[in-house]
């Protein structure tokens, strides 16, 4: 009988979460249904976001279930389909992760696209992280050639591709991070960069003035906190800030202060606003048209961080807080481990 080894959060966490509130179990798998597909997982993906699903809250996704499996992107094979649209041997990308094998309904399986890239650049780069970035700049902040651009959280999955685009575009880049060497690989790219450790936002919003002395046009936002009071301090006229996540918050117990400094939104005629990349997913095949050729051809850089073995992936998770990670944190699966 098959089966498949998944992780399950067990209680709900107060702050950071903790190793101890997972834990790695095995279920039986029924057998295939009309309809369904069985995948052994090779990748799978952990992201800021899942952190909210933590909370036992429902916000824009439903929270994770306790003592259930979690669920997050994946690719993987395909080793059993009762569905003509798959074959033993497909590779695809589905949202059962957190397992070493997913059986699932077809219809939330969908096969990789034929460029050439490694398959887990579907998870970070072409995928939703990728697909973030430009969303929030082209269709949020409505980028235009020649403008100034901050980006926070600058070298992680989402930050380095929007520098990137923002590059490509033929604008001025800034962007954060939280170490030199995340900063000289920004440089390397072609951005200012500003390592924001030790920083209070006084010396934040100096250092941003410095990097940035017309100002901020287009302000890409993952982080909140101290960096968004010193972002809203360099902003230019009809600037526009795209609020793709606040990672700052996401472990706080109880509600952290807002900005300080709101009021620049108004003096500087500004525009904030949040997105959730979920309800923009029918511009996908856009940004795959436009990023994945360039991907392909080594013209976009892209970072993993990978952590092996399904055991691992809380702490991989965890290292998302800790600024451990360069680029996309991955955890990579032993395919030869699965009961399939």
């Amino acid at each position: 009988m098959a089966t498949s080894r998944y992780i399950a959060l067990t209680e709900i966490p107060q702050g950071l979460p903790r190793q101890d509130q997972f834990t790695l179990r095995e279920q039986s798998l029924d057998p295939l249904a009309e309809g369904e597909v069985r995948v052994r997982n090779l990748w799978l993906s952990v992201d800021p976001y899942m952190r909210g699903r933590m909370s036992g809250v429902t916000t824009y996704v439903e929270p994770y279930a306790l003592d259930a499996p979690m669920d997050g992107g994946a690719v993987g094979e395909v080793v059993a389909s009762r569905d003509q649209r798959f074959a033993s041997g497909d590779l695809v990308r589905h949202m059962a992760g957190w397992r070493d094998v997913a059986q699932l309904s077809a219809d939330r399986v969908e096969p990789l696209p034929q460029h050439e890239v490694p398959p887990q650049a579907y998870l970070g780069v072409l995928g939703m992280p990728g697909m973030t970035a430009w969303t929030g700049l082209n269709r949020i902040a409505q980028m235009q050639p020649g403008e100034r651009v901050l980006v926070s959280a600058a070298s992680g999955a989402v930050g380095s591709l929007a520098v990137q685009l923002a590059l490509a575009a033929g604008c001025q880049v800034v962007g954060v991070a939280g170490s030199d060497a995340k900063c000289e690989w920004l440089e390397g790219l072609g951005a200012k960069a500003v390592n924001y450790r030790g920083k209070d936002v006084e010396a934040l919003t100096q250092a941003l003035a410095e990097a940035a002395p017309e100002g901020i046009d287009v302000y890409y936002e993952n982080v909140g906190g101290p960096l968004l009071d010193a972002a809203l301090a360099n902003l230019r006229d009809h600037a526009r800030i795209a609020v793709c996540g606040l990672i700052d918050r996401y472990n706080d117990a109880q509600a952290g202060d807002g900005p300080r400094n709101l009021n620049r939104l108004l003096f500087r005629k500004a525009r904030m606003e949040g997105f959730i990349v979920a309800e923009h997913w029918a511009h996908y095949p856009t940004f795959l048209a436009e990023v994945a050729p360039r991907v392909a051809a080594g013209e976009v850089r892209y970072r993993e961080t990978v952590v092996e073995g399904l055991e691992r992936t809380p702490e991989a998770f965890l290292k998302l807080f800790s600024g451990d990670n360069e680029g996309k944190m991955l955890v990579r699966l032993d395919a030869s481990a699965a009961d399939v």
